[in-house]
């Protein structure tokens, strides 16, 4: 293969990368803030004690995607 081969191949890799490791913790997150908000709806008195455990697992699940940016750099300009 080429030089430019072996670029085009880095761009796709570091793209699939990216939009498989973003498309994970999207919908994570997505589901979270949508059954905390239904519990915090059945039961208003919870919100407090839902609150806290639904923002620290929204960042560990942002956290992933950020682990697959970095990956999908290192591919691309490594």
């Amino acid at each position: 293969m080429n030089n430019m081969e072996v670029e085009v191949a880095k761009v796709f890799a570091a793209a699939i990368a990216i939009a498989v490791g973003g498309f994970g913790p999207a919908f994570a997150i997505g589901k979270l803030a949508a059954k905390a908000m239904e519990s915090i709806g059945r039961n208003p008195e919870s919100a407090s004690k839902i609150q806290v455990p639904m923002l620290l697992a929204a960042a560990f699940a942002e956290a992933i995607a950020i682990y697959a940016l970095v990956v999908a750099l290192i591919i691309k300009f490594v």
